[in-house]
């Protein structure tokens, strides 16, 4: 990941720290020296010993600053440059004391305090460097009273003076050290976050792939039900009626009795098939609410299976979302068809009942029970017919609840619960 614009700035900084490290302290011995030789050089000052500490300054800066720069700030490095800068105060003291022009290269002692020493200890180091610049700015050591009292208040000048600054650039570090911190925990928020988005992108993708298929597979489920629902049933009880009307070619009412049901039969179908394909509503709930769908679909079943069927609705009826109204319609017709098949019943009951948030649907027969292999026994869904299939996932979508209950020689009761305000959109997600 990109580095800040803010760590950026530090890092340039630092360099240009290290830089003027290693650069100021070189020119403050060069004109301290200088400046010793040239402006003024006391009387019984030995030059030859100017000229040794002068050059032991200049090949200690050499070594430890210019040859390796990378030792200042090491912890591993630390004693090292503890050597270092007390050898160097040692130095900048001996050439104050052989000439107090030399005070101006004593004060590089300030510099190198706040990059050797950790924390409060550079209050040490700076404390000795103001002794030596305050020596150096009195003209030498003390001899007399007078002396002495102006070594003392340039004394605790520099010192008050230095340890100020070194305070509050200990304040500015532990600042900066804790703002890099925090840019540095940001910056690895970052990544993680970009490392996140990636794998949420590749999640998504991903989840878009599932609901497509989802979304195929429910499709493809829908027409399968509603194929069964209408197209097959449909064709099963004209396969009946022509059955019927084979049988009774000889008798001419009974004959055009199922003919014409297996002609209704298939017109309606026909169209079912067609609105199934246009994903509209089945044709019994247009124009009509669900008791009365459910009446005409007892009526005309009772009347083509000749089996006594009676519709009961209970409650006060109210609207129902289109799609509960259509699953309950579907099974219904699903449960009259299968007593229709297996049930030998001669009578069915079929009740609606609306409750306060709730309607519930039951089918019962006086028949022979389900077949074993369709019935409840069996333990799961997917052991059932398609017909009992689509009829739970009908129900599912609609968040609803679905019992059967079968006994040889006693009969059937399908018995289905839905909400009475379902919320479609959480049911089917």
């Amino acid at each position: 990941m990109r580095r800040t614009e803010e760590t950026d700035r530090l890092d340039i900084w630092r360099r240009r720290q290290e830089t003027a490290y290693g650069l100021i302290p070189y020119v403050m011995l060069a004109a301290s020296g200088s400046l010793s030789v040239v402006v003024s050089r006391p009387a019984g000052r030995p030059l030859v010993a100017v000229a040794v500490l002068g050059g032991s300054a200049a090949v200690l800066l050499f070594w430890f600053v210019t040859l390796h720069p990378d030792w200042m700030g090491r912890a591993d490095r630390r004693g090292r440059m503890v050597v270092f800068l007390v050898a160097l105060l040692l130095i900048a003291a001996g050439l104050v004391l052989l000439d107090p022009l030399f005070g101006i290269f004593a004060w590089v002692g300030y510099l190198y305090s706040f990059a050797v020493l950790p924390g409060r200890w550079r209050l040490a180091g700076v404390t000795a460097t103001a002794l030596i610049t305050a020596t150096a700015q009195a003209g030498g050591p003390p001899v007399d009273r007078d002396s002495g009292l102006l070594w003392g208040i340039l004394a605790v000048a520099n010192i008050g003076l230095a340890g100020a600054v070194s305070w509050f650039s200990l304040v500015t570090e532990r600042q900066n050290a804790h703002r890099k911190q925090i840019i540095d925990e940001l910056a690895d928020a970052n990544r993680r976050l970009e490392l996140t988005m990636r794998e949420n992108d590749g999640l998504h993708a991903q989840l878009l792939v599932q609901a497509r298929e989802a979304g195929v597979l429910d499709e493809r489920q829908r027409l399968a039900r509603e194929i069964h629902d209408t197209i097959a049933q449909g064709l099963a009880g004209i396969v009946t009626q022509l059955e019927a009307a084979e049988r009774a070619r000889d008798r001419r009412a009974d004959w055009k009795r199922h003919a014409d049901l297996a002609l209704m039969l298939a017109r309606e179908s026909l169209t079912e098939a067609r609105r199934s394909v246009r994903a509209i509503g089945p044709e019994p709930l247009e124009g009509s609410r669900l008791p009365e769908a459910l009446a005409e679909l007892v009526r005309r079943w009772s009347g083509v299976h000749e089996v006594a069927a009676r519709l009961v609705t209970t409650g006060e009826a109210q609207p129902l979302h289109p799609e509960v109204e259509v699953t309950l319609l579907r099974v219904a017709q699903e449960a009259l068809t299968n007593v229709a098949k297996h049930a030998a019943a001669s009578r069915v009951g079929v009740t609606l009942s609306y409750m306060i948030d709730r309607v519930t649907l039951d089918v019962r027969d006086d028949g022979v029970g389900l077949p074993p292999d369709l019935g409840p026994e069996r333990g799961t869904p997917g052991s059932e017919s398609f017909g009992l299939t689509g009829m739970r996932q009908r129900i599912d979508r609609v968040d609803g609840g679905l019992t059967i209950e079968s006994e040889p020689g006693v009969g059937t009761a399908i018995s289905v619960t839905v909400p009475a305000s379902a919320d479609l959109d959480r049911a089917s997600a």
